[in-house]
């Protein structure tokens, strides 16, 4: 496990190669961050936005989600992976938030997870995202920092979350999620870490680190 002496440094060098960093989905209100974030399961950021440039123009409330029907969204949405089950999710959650929440997107955990389509990663990232909280959306990249390099180890995405929340410096809490994010899809990658470009690697607790091609 990485040691607490080291967090610091790490987080210090993350913020102070990306000092304001966010999410790579587009979006312009905090119902189109919840639509793309919604869609982005098992998915990537790059394919979502593809896709919710031509929605969005189009349909950005839940009224006018509904208004475009099931078929209509589905033809919309279907470069995305899982497509008919996310369009049917988002046309259940427009429901909701229309009947239930004004059309406004919910500020608490449990209304948000309440939504259909949306778990507990999802509801972390829009309480991160649009309302500025202390959360932890674990996926499959951050579940992957967090062991490799020993700042959280756990069998878990629930477990690297609570490790994560306990061991990160408060004053990184807020952006530690996109530095984390970032750090596994472009440099820490799943089959190859590319440790010799990694700037934070002399405070990484995986060994042994990749050398650079040759």
């Amino acid at each position: 496990m990485m040691k607490k002496e080291q967090i610091e440094p790490f987080f210090a060098t993350l913020k102070a190669a990306n000092p304001q960093p966010n999410t790579e989905l587009e979006y312009t209100s905090v119902f189109e961050l919840l639509t793309a974030v919604l869609l982005s399961a098992q998915a990537t950021d790059v394919g979502v936005n593809k896709a919710t440039r031509r929605l969005f123009p189009v349909a950005n409330t839940p009224q006018a989600i509904l208004n475009l029907g099931l078929p209509t969204l589905e033809s919309y949405i279907q470069t995305i992976g899982l497509f008919r089950s996310k369009a049917k999710h988002l046309m259940q959650t427009c429901q909701i938030l229309v009947e239930q929440h004004g059309s406004e997107v919910p500020r608490t955990r449990e209304a948000l997870e309440a939504l259909p389509g949306v778990g507990r990663k999802t509801a972390n990232v829009v309480l991160n995202v649009a309302f500025g909280e202390a959360t932890m959306a674990v996926d499959t990249h951050i579940f992957r920092v967090g062991n490799r390099t020993g700042l959280a180890p756990g069998d878990t995405p629930y477990e690297v979350e609570m490790g994560l929340l306990k061991r990160i410096p408060k004053d990184y809490l807020v952006d530690a999620h996109h530095w984390l994010i970032l750090l596994g899809r472009y440099v820490c990658q799943a089959r190859k870490p590319q440790c010799w470009q990694c700037q934070v690697s002399p405070w990484c607790d995986f060994k042994p680190k990749t050398p650079r091609p040759s």
